[in-house]
């Protein structure tokens, strides 16, 4: 589709000529004779660019109707940019009417390549604008869409969740690194992105990463970024994710995770607050809050020559345990209400009742998976429930009951299949070893990544 321009000038010969010379570019034109016909125009119809002379019927040589056209058009909040023109070209005039919200300045006579040029640049530049404008956007709502921005949105009534917000409320007004520990789905990456919503960075970037799933050979590119012609594949300049989270947060998952040989450089960039993109020789300051995320037994890890000593201390300025859903039980009924209820708008189903005795059992269940599996639970039994209240049996809480033989029972089942016996024994493992992933991975003879491959696919991660 092609770029409409408007143009606003008083002469119909410099109109006339404009639309010669943009209308052979594959330029659309509107043209108007005056500022009020103009503003009209605006507020009807859409355009991608506007020319306009800065000096109509009431006089020839001061600009101050194109400034005030100018001013007038910014209040619109169009976000178009605007070029202005005059065959009396000043210092003052061009100053005045950049002030005013114009883009750019053009003399008359114009020479065709200038104009040409100013045109493409700042379409150009409107275009990039508009799209770091919408992914800006699309990050404050996909942010605010999985993460709550108040104390409001958080389901925490147990009292070691109150406490463990009152002190993260108390974190949030500094820039201090805060280590966020305890078992897989507790709920750290949410908490991570709450303290950012309430801190004062709350208006840039919440960047998180999983540094589970970052390959070792990608992992400065990842985080640091490259420029075209850095290795064989960078095709591109990358941004990496300090970049993308400047005078943001950014929020390091799965900590432990970080390759042994990495952690050096992961430890300068905090230390020194300057990185370099894979391939520049060009510092760039690192303006950004660090959240951590284990559930790693991290000063085993630096034992067993696994994670420097260093860096977890750069890292654990405060350190906080989540609670495991097993320790909040006041929160398991609020919990599985906001998940059924989320998941019936989801699906568009009618939403069941959970029976008394159906809530007395979660409370009574250990939940290896934490809320996440409560989660999970309550997007199944709204499919399997029948009626419209939900029953004990309907949850399914005993193939994976507290007792081992429960466990070791339900993984005899002849009806399983090879994917149900590993997620059951996958589960069976975390709980053993108590969320830690060095041993519950050892225990079962995978790698690190092959372990979390399989956390991702059963979506225990």
């Amino acid at each position: 589709m092609n770029k409409k321009i408007l143009i606003a000038d008083d002469d119909i010969n410099i109109i006339a000529s404009l639309k010669f010379v943009l209308a052979d570019e594959g330029f659309d034109i509107v043209a108007v004779t005056t500022p009020q016909a103009a503003l009209d125009n605006l507020k009807t119809q859409s355009v991608d660019l506007i020319l306009l002379d800065m000096n109509f019927q009431q006089d020839t040589t001061s600009g101050a109707e194109g400034v005030q056209l100018v001013e007038a058009i910014t209040e619109l909040e169009l976000n178009v940019p605007i070029i202005v023109m005059t065959g009396w070209a000043t210092i003052d005039i061009a100053v005045e009417a950049m002030q005013a919200g114009a883009k750019d300045f053009i003399q008359k006579p114009w020479k065709n390549e200038r104009m040409l040029s100013a045109i493409d640049n700042q379409l150009a530049l409107a275009k990039s604008d508009k799209k770091a404008q919408r992914l800006s956007q699309q990050n404050q709502l996909l942010t605010s869409q999985a993460h709550p921005g108040s104390r409001a949105g958080i389901i925490a009534q147990s009292q070691p969740m109150q406490e463990l917000l009152a002190t993260l409320d108390d974190l949030a007004k500094s820039d201090m690194s805060i280590l966020l520990t305890g078992d897989n789905g507790t709920g750290k990456s949410m908490l991570a992105a709450y303290v950012h919503s309430v801190s004062t960075r709350e208006k840039h970037s919440f960047v998180p990463v999983n540094m589970g799933a970052i390959p070792e050979s990608l992992f400065e590119s990842e985080m640091f970024g490259h420029v075209k012609g850095a290795f064989t594949d960078a095709k591109e300049n990358r941004i990496g994710r300090f970049e993308m989270a400047d005078q943001g947060t950014l929020f390091l998952d799965e900590l432990a995770n970080i390759p042994f040989a990495q952690q050096a450089k992961l430890l300068h960039v905090l230390e020194a607050q300057q990185f370099e993109a894979v391939g520049s020789s060009k510092s760039l300051h690192a303006d950004v809050r660090i959240i951590s995320a284990t559930n790693s037994d991290l000063l085993a890890d630096i034992k067993n020559n696994t994670f420097r000593q260093d860096l977890y201390y750069r890292l654990n300025t405060i350190e906080l345990r989540v609670p495991s859903l097993s320790e909040r039980v006041e929160d398991i009924p609020a919990l599985a209400e906001h998940f059924l209820q989320s998941f019936s708008a989801k699906y568009h189903r009618a939403c069941p009742k959970l029976t008394e005795q159906a809530i007395i059992a979660m409370q009574q269940y250990d939940w290896p998976g934490n809320i996440r599996e409560l989660s999970h639970m309550m997007e199944r039994v709204l499919f399997t429930c029948k009626k419209d209240s939900i029953e004990t049996q309907e949850l399914m809480l005993t193939g994976a009951n507290n007792s081992e033989n429960g466990a070791a029972e339900s993984l005899d089942d002849p009806n399983l299949s090879l994917d149900e016996i590993e997620r059951k024994t996958l589960i069976k493992r975390l709980k053993f070893h108590r969320g830690n992933a060095t041993e519950t991975a050892k225990s079962l003879g995978l790698s690190r990544s092959g372990y979390y491959r399989r956390l991702s696919k059963y979506e225990l991660d």
